[in-house]
């Protein structure tokens, strides 16, 4: 009687099979197509409403206060706070400065926590675990899917700016960057999503099956380094500031993914 073998997979393998099967399910499922749509339309609203707005007046009825609200007047404000002539951002804390491409940084957390609450909220994570994948393949695996899921939410948004600019008639000149500063600062930004994707990650796979848990506390972790983002990834980027993104992405996704895989080992799957 000949004796029963069980194959036994290399990491390469494990991970291929990991990413086949998410990859599968992310491009199936209609929360991705829902959040690249969102991610599509939210610029163009927003620079047709705040252009209608453009030149309004509010008036504080405690102190008489008179607002004036200025609406964009670049594109490419969509994107980032125009340098000034010295080549500086721009102070101030207007609506386009704070409500533009950077939100996707945050927005991306609404995927990977559903994504994964719902492996947990159906058993398949303790199956999988049981047969089949290594706990440190699913946390490379989940980190690479919301990666990818983030990086063609700031494209989309990129493209409701550019849409969003043409409708509103809106200049797409480059004062105090170019157009090459322009697309390093998009690749900057790109680099950077690991980084929180990988916070994303280390709190959904600990909240596990409640996603308002996973949610709230991946918001509240994120917004910590959000106002960073700005800095980091400015319009009149350079070389360094991808080179700068990308470190800080693999490092912040190694160590969190560490994170998570030991959140995994030490913690109930259920």
């Amino acid at each position: 009687m000949e004796a029963v073998t069980f194959p036994r997979y290399s990491f390469a393998k494990r991970l291929r099979s990991m990413l086949k099967v998410d990859f599968k399910r992310m491009f199936k499922s209609r929360l991705f197509y829902i959040l690249l749509a969102c991610a599509l339309v939210m610029p163009i609203l927003m620079t047709v409403m705040m252009t209608m707005m453009d030149g309004s007046v509010s008036v504080d009825p405690q102190t008489g206060v008179e607002t004036v609200i200025h609406g964009p007047e670049n594109t490419w404000q969509s994107i980032g706070t125009l340098p000034t002539a010295d080549g500086a951002a721009m102070g101030g804390m207007d609506v386009m400065a704070m409500c533009n491409i950077n939100m996707m940084f945050m927005l991306v957390c609404v995927f990977v926590c559903i994504f994964i609450c719902d492996d947990f909220r159906s058993g398949y994570a303790k199956n999988l675990f049981t047969v089949r994948a290594r706990k440190g393949d699913y946390v490379i695996s989940k980190t690479l899917a919301g990666f990818v899921c983030g990086a063609l939410m700031l494209i989309c948004y990129f493209a409701g700016a550019v849409l969003g600019g043409g409708i509103c008639g809106l200049s797409f000149a480059f004062p105090g960057f170019s157009a090459g500063s322009l697309v390093l600062c998009m690749i900057a930004k790109v680099f950077l999503m690991p980084v929180f994707v990988a916070i994303f990650v280390l709190i959904s796979v600990a909240a596990k099956q409640k996603a308002w848990l996973s949610i709230c506390g991946s918001l509240g972790g994120g917004m910590l380094l959000f106002m960073t983002v700005s800095l980091i990834t400015p319009l009149n980027a350079t070389v360094i500031h991808p080179i700068l993104t990308l470190a800080g992405g693999l490092i912040f996704a190694v160590g969190l993914g560490f994170a998570s895989r030991r959140v995994l080992d030490t913690t109930s799957l259920v």
